[in-house]
């Protein structure tokens, strides 16, 4: 019951500007964390041994923090594991998008650029409403659905551990002359921590939206995904809104030919589609919180 309390209070609460405007957030301390790693260890030789130390030693942190926090109740469990997942501030950042786009490009694309990694300053519409699109759908496995199994599996050590892993993954996981050895551990170990959660994301937005005629489809298209994982969210979400994703895109300054997900799907969008995704994110949100009652109750 923990888990369906703490996916019930960050629905509600979301992230409170009051409190992290004067307090760092967890997040905010994994970053800082790792990134003290990288200009520490991320030199000389041996960088990929360097890199698998760091990640263990974070890990290893986090699970002994997590233990702690534990040890506090129930209620200190609940409030944890609330800030730790972002379903309302996920829905929040997408609608602000389509909030931005119904104003003009520019204005989606300010908006888009807080939730993506890519180039954002040649957008035009569609390729806005992409972005959010893809960013809703990875979001939600990352950001809700990987972090409550991983508590269900292992408590607030194994939410805690799993946070720290993909903060890890998002700050050093690149294959970068700087990173591509040292950061080796923490995108491999994201990838395993991400394995069921990625494949249950689709199977919950799936469910949401009456797709599992798609179902077939859905995994063909995961597979041709450049990522193992953040293909089944999208694929699923490309589903259920009958929209394609992925394609084409610019990074640095350099166009990379991704394939297409759901390459019939629709290619021209706009502000109303990533309405509909904000909605579908909170119709799987309530698959989850579905399945969190029933492992509660049985």
């Amino acid at each position: 019951m923990t888990l369906v309390l703490a996916l019930l209070l960050d629905a509600a609460m979301g992230e409170p500007r009051w409190l992290w405007a004067r307090l760092p957030h967890p997040a905010v301390l994994m970053g800082r964390a790792v990134g003290w790693c990288d200009t520490r260890f991320n030199t000389g030789q041996a960088r990929r041994a360097r890199g698998v130390a760091v990640i263990a030693a974070l890990c290893a942190g986090a699970a002994a923090a997590g233990a702690v926090l534990a040890a506090a109740g129930p209620v200190a469990e609940v409030l944890v594991a609330a800030i730790l997942l972002a379903q309302r501030s996920l829905v929040d950042h997408v609608g602000a998008v389509a909030r931005g786009l119904r104003h003009g490009v520019a204005q989606g694309r300010a908006a888009v650029a807080m939730i993506v990694s890519r180039d954002t300053a040649g957008m035009d519409r569609d390729a806005v409403a992409r972005a959010a699109i893809e960013s809703a759908a990875e979001n939600l496995s990352d950001g809700v659905i990987a972090p409550a199994f991983w508590f269900a599996v292992a408590g607030l050590p194994g939410l805690l551990v799993y946070k720290v892993v993909n903060t890890a993954d998002s700050m050093i996981g690149y294959r970068t002359p700087r990173h591509a050895r040292f950061g080796w551990a923490a995108a491999r170990l994201d990838d395993m921590l991400n394995l069921i959660p990625a494949r249950l994301t689709a199977v919950q937005i799936a469910l949401a939206h009456g797709g599992w005629r798609d179902w077939r489809a859905i995994v063909a298209d995961a597979g041709r995904h450049r990522s193992p994982n953040a293909g089944w969210p999208e694929a699923a979400m490309a589903r259920a809104l009958g929209v394609a994703l992925a394609g084409p895109r610019s990074y640095g300054g350099a166009t990379r030919p991704y394939p297409w997900v759901n390459a019939d799907g629709r290619k021209p969008l706009m502000a109303r589609d990533v309405e509909d995704a904000a909605a579908a994110l909170w119709r799987a949100w309530g698959a989850a919180l579905v399945l969190a009652l029933l492992i509660a109750l049985f």
